[in-house]
């Protein structure tokens, strides 16, 4: 990706935003409501780390109750656009709930079957797939494509790769291994494998990769995103912090986290902040670095999306 000049660089990211029901760990009858989901957490650290520099938008489908009014404006409140939200008016946003044992692991409950974002690039929904062209960058995770019927799934792809030979948009991915979602671990593999094969910018975990397709190192995910993937990218691997995908010879050293309070949006946060680094033409080192400072400080905090004014200074 060519340094950024003045006019700041366009970036979409496709998802679902959800209501979210964190539960205290030492009183299960109190918690707090918020809101996140994979890509709107992404989208979000994005534009804080990236500032002026990326216009940041959300493609996604609401409802038109009150929690999806609360959550167009907190979309909004992040500088971030709304202009492609469609709704639904016959269904709300989907919720689940959190929980974090004494090392910061999650566990999830959802309720999201018949969310609006469902119906993403559906007739009705007031959302197109021909938005997509007026973007450089489109950002999406495979919970975005788990969530679409199968038909609609494959035109997503399909726009994506046409977009992508004409040379007018790059695809920035994150597999984001969700097995509920999925109808079967062979359908997620192929569907997947082809996210990967478009990604410019690839924004794997190792964890989510070595379940998926049953392997047993770094290396032999190495191996497989070397014969795959066009583009270049991070491996992320938790405190171990990240490995380069498409680049030889980078090391990095990175602070290690002791002990985390909550990991939530740990992955997410990592991508938004190196999307912010890469799209700016920082070094694909220095993008990792800033990738694993802002996860590093998200996990040190309660909830997905965390106070701004607590994140590490990344420019």
């Amino acid at each position: 990706m060519p340094t950024i000049s003045h006019a700041p660089i366009s970036i979409a990211c496709i998802g679902e935003a959800m209501i979210e029901l964190a539960l205290d760990r030492l009183d299960p009858a109190l918690g707090r409501v918020g809101f996140a989901g994979d890509t709107l957490n992404t989208a979000i650290y994005l534009k804080r780390a990236g500032g002026m520099a990326v216009d940041v938008s959300y493609i996604s489908v609401l409802g038109s109750d009150p929690f999806s009014a609360r959550l167009r404006n907190m979309i909004a409140s992040e500088a971030i656009a709304t202009d492609c939200i469609g709704t639904a008016p016959e269904r709300m946003p989907g919720l689940y709930s959190i929980s974090t044992d004494e090392k910061g692991e999650r566990s999830f409950h959802y309720w999201r079957e018949n969310s609006a974002a469902r119906t993403l690039f559906q007739p009705g929904s007031g959302t197109s797939l021909d938005d997509l062209g007026r973007f450089e960058v489109v950002y999406l995770s495979a919970i975005t494509l788990a969530i679409l019927p199968e038909s609609i799934r494959s035109a997503l792809l399909d726009r994506l790769a046409l977009l992508r030979a004409k040379g007018t948009v790059k695809v920035a991915f994150d597999s984001n291994w969700r097995p509920r979602l999925w109808q079967d671990i062979a359908t997620a593999r192929t569907v997947i494998s082809r996210a990967w094969s478009l990604a410019d910018i690839a924004l794997p975990s190792l964890d989510d990769e070595m379940a998926l397709f049953g392997e047993n190192s770094q290396q032999q995910v190495l191996a497989r995103f070397a014969g795959i993937c066009p583009g270049i990218g991070a491996l992320k691997r938790g405190a171990a912090g990240p490995l380069p995908l498409g680049a030889q010879g980078l090391q990095g050293r990175y602070a290690s986290i002791e002990k985390p309070l909550d990991t939530t949006a740990a992955g997410d946060s990592f991508n938004g902040a190196f999307l912010a680094a890469h799209l700016r033409g920082k070094p694909l080192a220095d993008a990792m670095q800033d990738g694993h400072a802002y996860a590093s400080c998200v996990v040190m905090h309660p909830g997905a999306i965390i106070p701004a004014d607590v994140l590490p200074a990344v420019d």
